[in-house]
């Protein structure tokens, strides 16, 4: 048996059958290039804080949260002094409202404050205007303190998101977190805490530590000298991050734009 195929059937089946493959590729293209420009959008849209800084420099950021009493603060401020070293203190703004005083005490040392909200509430649960309230209102009253507004900014409890950290750059703030914790304020020893950051200090890295905690204020010489020992300076966070042209990577890490 012969089957014959004239010219014009083999025609129709190449055309049949290159139609086939080449809405195929299209389709495989379509998917991949949607996969791709959601996978960019999301990353584009995620904003994120400085947990860490990119630098060739051996220097790292010491912050302290300010939230609960003050009790501590003169054994701090005066260790401080002892090691010649300055940090960060991020306040809350009714801690502030309680200890005013100790507010200049810290300023008139040489130490940079930034902004721990105003009443330290969960703001992932807030609007923008009431995240910019929070910040401006904490600001507003440092600066009657000390003459100087806050630029720097760090949500209560760590939390953050994108509502979040845009009503802090519509404040004019931008918003740091860590990337190494000593739980101080869970009541560990300053050899326990040590131990948490001896071998991940790094350049760029910023501390989180409390006042107002177990041991905190017994515990801050040997950290800074044990900081020291490995190599490291101890900033604030304002001489460690970049001010303009960076970008902030997927970990949070603050990078000069390239």
């Amino acid at each position: 048996m012969f089957i014959v195929f004239n010219k014009q059937k083999i025609y129709s089946y190449i055309v049949s059958f290159s139609t086939v493959v080449i809405l195929f590729m299209f389709a495989f293209a379509l998917v991949k290039d949607t996969q791709n420009n959601t996978v960019l959008t999301s990353s584009q849209n995620r904003e994120l804080p400085i947990y860490c800084v990119d630098t060739k420099e051996k220097k790292v950021a010491l912050t302290m949260n300010c939230a609960w009493n003050a009790d501590d603060i003169d054994t701090i401020l005066k260790t401080l002094q002892d090691n010649q070293t300055k940090i960060t203190f991020f306040m809350v703004g009714d801690w502030v409202d309680k200890f005013p005083e100790t507010v200049k005490k810290i300023a008139d040392a040489g130490h940079e404050i930034g902004n721990h909200s105003n009443t330290h509430p969960h703001v992932n649960n807030l609007s923008s205007e009431e995240n910019k309230k929070e910040i401006i209102d904490c600001s507003n009253k440092i600066e009657q303190i000390t003459g100087k507004k806050t630029v720097l900014y760090r949500g209560p409890y760590g939390e953050y998101n994108n509502t979040v950290i845009r009503a802090a750059k519509e404040a004019n703030h931008v918003t740091i977190q860590w990337n190494l914790d000593t739980l101080d304020y869970t009541g560990l020893t300053g050899e326990e805490m040590w131990k948490r950051l001896e071998g991940k200090l790094k350049n760029g890295s910023i501390i989180l530590t409390h006042n107002g905690t177990k041991h905190t204020a017994d515990s801050l010489d040997k950290l800074l000298k044990n900081i020291k020992q490995a190599g490291y300076k101890v900033v604030p966070v304002s001489e460690l991050i970049y001010q303009s042209n960076y970008v902030i990577d997927s970990t949070g890490m603050q990078k000069l734009q390239s």
